[in-house]
C-alpha cells in the first residue's frame, strides 16, 4: 500500500509537471548613411526569445533630410517612410498638424532592425508596420504597410501566394456589409476596379484565411492601423512588389513589437513599437532576458533603453554605453 501511494504521488508530480509545460504557451530626399548595414557571415542573424523579443544583426533606413512636394502632410509622408506622424512632428520641433509647405526640409530618421532574413519571400512584422522582401538571402526592399484595426487585428502565421491580380473586383464580405449597415453607410456587395475600390490597382492573394497583400485608394492610410485586416501598400510599392512576388512564393507574418541589434561596427540599436494588438508584456523585461542572452548587458545604456520604451515610436535608437567594439573583437 506505502509502495503504491509513494508510486501515485510521483506520477501526480510528473502530470503537474507535463500539464504546466503545455500551458505555457520615397520624392527629392538628401540621404546621408547607406540603408543597409551588412550582416555578418559568422553569426547567427536572428535568435528569438519569449514575449515577442527579438534580436538580429542587421537595420534597414537612416537619417536623410526630405524635402517637402505640393500636398504633403506629415500623416502622408509618415506613411511613405515608415515613420509615424506624431515622430515626425517631435523631430522636427513642429506640431502634429502643422501645414508644411513646398520647400521645406524635414529631418526624417526611419531607422529600423530587420526582425529576420529569409532565403526567399516576404516577411511581415505587424507591430513594424513593414513588409521585407528577399531574394537568394538578401533583402532586396522594404515597405511600410497599412494593417489591421485592433478589432479586425492582421492574423500571424505562415503563408503561400495563391494568385497575383490586377484590377480585382472587390467583393465585400458579409462581416463588412454588416459593418457598413451599423454605421448606416450605402451598404455595397462588391466594388468593381477604379477610383472607389480599397484594393488598388494589385492584389496578391494569400494561403491564409480572408486577408490578402494589396494596394490603396487611400495612401496616407498606410502605415496606420485601419484595414479590415488585409495588408495595404502604396500605390507605388505595389506596383513594385508584384513584379517580384511569384505563385507560390513564401512568407509569413510575425508580431515582434521589441527587437535590440548589434551591427557589424559594435554599435547596438533598440527598436520599440507600439503593442496594438496587446499581445506581449513589459518590453524592459524583454529587453533585459534579450541583452542577457548576447551578453550585452554591462554595454547597454539603461536609461536610453527606458526613454525608447516610453516613446514606443518604432524608430531603432542607439543604446550602447561605451566606445562601440566590432563584432569579432573583444573588449
Amino acid at each position: 500500500m506505502r509502495i503504491f501511494l509513494a508510486y501515485q504521488k510521483i506520477l501526480c508530480a510528473f502530470l503537474g509537471i507535463v500539464l504546466s509545460t503545455l500551458a505555457l504557451g520615397e520624392n527629392q530626399m538628401h540621404f546621408r548613411p547607406a540603408a543597409v548595414v551588412a550582416q555578418p557571415k559568422d553569426v547567427t542573424l536572428i535568435v528569438g526569445v519569449p514575449d515577442a523579443g527579438i534580436f538580429s544583426y542587421e537595420l534597414v533606413g537612416g537619417e536623410f533630410e526630405y524635402l517637402v512636394q505640393k500636398g504633403d502632410s506629415l500623416t502622408s509622408i509618415g506613411a511613405r517612410l515608415g515613420v509615424e506622424p506624431s515622430t515626425l512632428a517631435r523631430m522636427n520641433k513642429i506640431k502634429r498638424d502643422s501645414l508644411l509647405y513646398p520647400g521645406k526640409r524635414l529631418q526624417i530618421e526611419n531607422r529600423h532592425i530587420v526582425p529576420e532574413r529569409l532565403t526567399d519571400g516576404l516577411l511581415i512584422n505587424l507591430p513594424q508596420r513593414l513588409l521585407y522582401y528577399f531574394e537568394s538571402g538578401t533583402l532586396i526592399a522594404h515597405y511600410p504597410v497599412g494593417l489591421g484595426s485592433w478589432a479586425w487585428a492582421t492574423p500571424t502565421g505562415s503563408f503561400n501566394v495563391l494568385d497575383i491580380q490586377e484590377n480585382k473586383v472587390w467583393y465585400v464580405p458579409k462581416s463588412i456589409q454588416e459593418e457598413m449597415r451599423r454605421e448606416g453607410k450605402p451598404v455595397r456587395a462588391q466594388v468593381p476596379p477604379g477610383p472607389e475600390n480599397p484594393l488598388g490597382k494589385f492584389w496578391i492573394g494569400l494561403s491564409l484565411p480572408a486577408i490578402g497583400i494589396h494596394g490603396t485608394n487611400a495612401p496616407a492610410s498606410v502605415y496606420h492601423f485601419q484595414s479590415h485586416g488585409c495588408i495595404r501598400l502604396h500605390p507605388d510599392d505595389i506596383a513594385a512588389l508584384v513584379q517580384r512576388v511569384r505563385k507560390n512564393m513564401q512568407g509569413k507574418i510575425i508580431y515582434a513589437p521589441v527587437l535590440l541589434a548589434r551591427i557589424s561596427d559594435g554599435r547596438i540599436f533598440l527598436e520599440v513599437n507600439r503593442d496594438v494588438y496587446r499581445k506581449n508584456s513589459d518590453p524592459l523585461s524583454v529587453v533585459e532576458h534579450l541583452a542577457r542572452t548576447q551578453g550585452l548587458t554591462a554595454m547597454i545604456d539603461w536609461e536610453k533603453v527606458r526613454k525608447i520604451i516610453q516613446l514606443k515610436d518604432g524608430v531603432a535608437r542607439e543604446v550602447g554605453l561605451h566606445t562601440p567594439v566590432p563584432l569579432g573583437e573583444t573588449q
